[in-house]
């Protein structure tokens, strides 16, 4: 760390038309990350021409500003209405919502902006102390990596399964499924999309995910009278202070959760909302009350929503050392550096060139999650609210911005039908006792692990020595993701072998 770049970047950033437009851009990002199918990416890219007559630095900190809360906002909607704001807050509804249905939707909010501010902050003081580390880690990863990474989050799908295995995977199965729609990239492959322009890029997760969890909720509380909560609610100042004590008393899940979202993050490809089913059934596995998840465990949304927040810093780590977007969210910070005359490489970390700016930005995000928590707590208890509202008024309200957001995000018919579809598939996968989850985590790592499965396979010549012989191809990250995933995957049967023979 050079003391005069980092000196100068505090001083740049205390000014106060810097903390303005950093206060803007966290509240914008907080609405936009809130409202269903619009998220970070397009949350920036809205605002990014409007950064051209900004100065360089303001304008990149009100980006990042947006980046940020629109990551925690997206946790607002998965809370309160089953839908995720963000597709990276996927796993945040899977305790989130039925704590909200419990009358606890303050403290899952409360858990949400503590969870998210700590793993920001020590993500980014991490990023700033240990950056060179990091970029090459990010160098060692390549596509052998990425796919043994999905792998290992389909091996998952074993974890956080609850009564029958063989649904379980029968459901991530119809999830890889859906991935195989449209045209194959590595190879340009036609399949299943009926020569439809419609379904050429095959189907959008984001509409698939709303489909799971807005439209097929709102069908199940069609029946139900009265609010989301089905018992009394109390809304006051005890649920904000029970959610803040219940994330400081779990300092473990968040920060090995925020860890999950820093590495995953750097890697290209992977993202938030990879990072955030791993840290969730990585918080399943280990818990010794793992049958309690899904049904309102506090510890679920800890480790969602830190792993969410810790992928930022990640993510930053290959869009700023190597201009590789880690993201589609960094992909647009990409191109607000470049229109502002800055080329994201090793200038950015060089003293004599952007070292200060990049500084700037950093400081920037740990101010940020400052403000996150400050603003995310003092929204909770209007927000808790919503849960009490009538359901006769709910319902509307979020099917209509379903559609609405899902139609913005790519402008595709298609994609509207696509959440009817796939709410009327929710709805019945509850009813019949199929794993949602494991059927999410199909369709996230379905792509991921096919494109770079290929890739890979030609950097072998064909080989699947490749992942497990690092004599030949020098890659010792692949052998130990790959050991992983055995231990992962029988683990839990030669566990059970032993106690029995042990008992015998």
């Amino acid at each position: 760390m050079t003391v005069e770049s980092f000196v100068g970047a505090i001083e740049m950033l205390l000014t106060a038309e810097t903390m303005i437009w950093l206060l803007a851009g966290v509240i914008i990002g907080i609405i936009v990350g809130g409202l269903p199918g619009l998220g970070p990416p397009l949350g920036m890219a809205i605002i990014l021409p409007l950064t051209l007559p900004m100065e360089a630095s303001s304008a990149i900190i009100l980006l990042v500003g947006v980046y940020s809360g629109s990551m925690y906002g997206g946790s607002i909607a998965a809370v309160l209405i089953n839908t995720p704001g963000v597709s990276s807050s996927a796993a945040t509804m899977f305790d989130g919502y039925p704590m909200s249905k419990q009358g606890r939707a303050a403290t899952a909010l409360a858990i949400s902006a503590t969870a998210s501010a700590i793993a920001g902050l020590f993500t980014i003081t991490a990023l700033i102390l240990f950056s060179p580390g990091l970029i090459q880690m990010v160098l060692a990863v390549g596509t052998p990596e990425r796919f043994l990474v999905a792998i290992l989050g389909l091996a998952m799908i074993t974890v956080v399964t609850k009564g029958s295995a063989a649904k379980g995977l029968l459901a991530g199965a119809a999830g890889l499924l859906v991935t195989t729609v449209g045209v194959a990239q590595p190879i340009s492959l036609d399949r299943r999309y009926a020569e439809s322009l419609y379904l050429y890029d095959g189907i959008d997760f984001v509409a698939v995910l709303i489909g799971l969890f807005a439209i097929a909720e709102m069908m199940k509380l069609a029946g139900q009278k009265g609010g989301i909560a089905e018992g009394d609610v109390e809304i006051d100042k005890a649920g904000i202070k029970e959610g803040v004590v219940t994330t400081l008393k779990h300092p473990v899940t968040v920060f090995k959760s925020a860890n999950i979202g820093l590495i995953v993050g750097a890697i290209p490809g992977a993202g938030a909302t990879v990072s955030n089913f791993v840290a969730y059934t990585e918080a399943v596995r280990s818990s010794k009350d793992p049958d309690s998840f899904g049904s309102g465990n506090e510890v679920g949304v800890i480790a969602s929503e830190a792993s969410n927040n810790g992928t930022v810093a990640g993510s930053l780590v290959p869009a700023i050392s190597f201009g590789i977007p880690g993201s589609s969210s960094t992909a647009v910070l990409i191109g607000g550096l470049l229109m502002h005359g800055l080329r994201p490489g090793p200038s950015m970390f060089d003293p004599s060139g952007e070292l200060q700016l990049t500084y700037t930005l950093l400081l920037a995000l740990l101010v940020g999650n400052v403000v996150i928590l400050i603003v995310g707590l003092s929204m909770v208890t209007r927000l808790s609210y919503l849960t009490k509202i009538d359901t006769n008024y709910i319902i509307p309200m979020v099917v209509v911005l379903s559609f609405l957001g899902t139609y913005a995000l790519r402008g595709n018919p298609i994609d509207v039908l696509t959440i009817i579809v796939f709410g009327v598939i929710g709805f019945y996968m509850v009813r019949y006792n199929y794993s949602v989850i494991a059927f999410v985590l199909g369709v996230v790592l379905g792509d991921i692990a096919e494109g770079n499965l290929y890739t890979a396979m030609q950097l072998s010549d064909g080989s699947f020595m490749i992942f497990v012989n690092p004599f030949e191809y020098g890659r010792w990250l692949s052998l130990v993701l790959s050991i992983l995933i055995v231990l992962l995957i029988f683990g839990p049967y030669v566990k059970q072998w032993w106690e029995r023979h042990q008992s015998a």
